[in-house]
């Protein structure tokens, strides 16, 4: 039976209604995964999303499988706007890292619960981190076959195989890097970035305009150079 929009979204809603944090160190940390995340994998075929709902399966009728994680990295996705990432849509292919900020009401249950989630459709790297107690791990396999491997801060300094980023964890907790070294910078940093090679980009252009006007002042067609 093909089923119609309102059936559609009856079962696969594009929000579970909880919030995305549940204070403002938990916020800072989504924020911060999810734009730096994006910002590593620009100019690459890869999805990155915050708090966003992942359908793995297709079913009939309830329950419907699904969860939220504070951060994933679909690789072989194109980036670009969607509700909720329903996995028979995107040729099937699951997130292969996703990030857990935890919060004082999250419970060990809870976690427990993800992670089986995870293992179970697919996910290659899942990391939980407490920001208010510094409590870190993670769990890595190379497929969706092999056992997991875990992580944890005794491993440190570490590097994903999936994405090549490092962790580390240091006297104010945890910490991020790029591949090349550069640790995992705030939003605000990185748009200022942003908007210090667009102001270059700009100037750039303005010198190029002045110098191409002034060969026309001298009868030059800067096209023909």
């Amino acid at each position: 039976m093909v089923q119609t929009p309102v059936e559609s979204q009856v079962l696969y809603p594009d929000s579970d209604g909880k919030p995305m944090a549940e204070n403002t160190l938990q916020y800072q940390w989504i924020v911060r995964l999810v734009s730096n995340l994006k910002s590593l994998l620009k100019g690459q075929t890869a999805f990155v999303a915050g708090d966003l709902l992942w359908y793995p399966v297709k079913v009939a009728a309830p329950p419907v499988p699904s969860q939220a994680p504070d951060a994933m990295v679909a690789l072989g996705r194109p980036a670009g706007d969607r509700g909720s990432y329903k996995q028979w849509q995107e040729d099937n292919v699951a997130p292969q890292v996703v990030f857990e900020i935890l919060s004082p009401s999250n419970s060990t249950t809870e976690m427990l619960s993800k992670q089986a989630f995870y293992s179970r459709y697919g996910v290659l790297e899942m990391f939980f981190y407490d920001p208010d107690s510094y409590d870190f791990w993670g769990l890595v396999r190379a497929n969706s076959e092999e056992e997991f491997t875990p992580v944890m801060p005794i491993d440190f300094p570490w590097t994903s195989p999936t994405l090549g980023i490092r962790f580390e964890m240091f006297d104010d907790g945890l910490a991020v890097f790029y591949p090349n070294g550069e640790r995992f910078k705030d939003p605000d940093e990185l748009r200022e970035e942003r908007d210090q090679a667009q102001r270059e980009r700009d100037q750039i252009q303005q010198e190029r305009d002045r110098a191409f006007e002034k060969l026309r002042e001298l009868g030059i067609d800067p096209n023909q150079l």
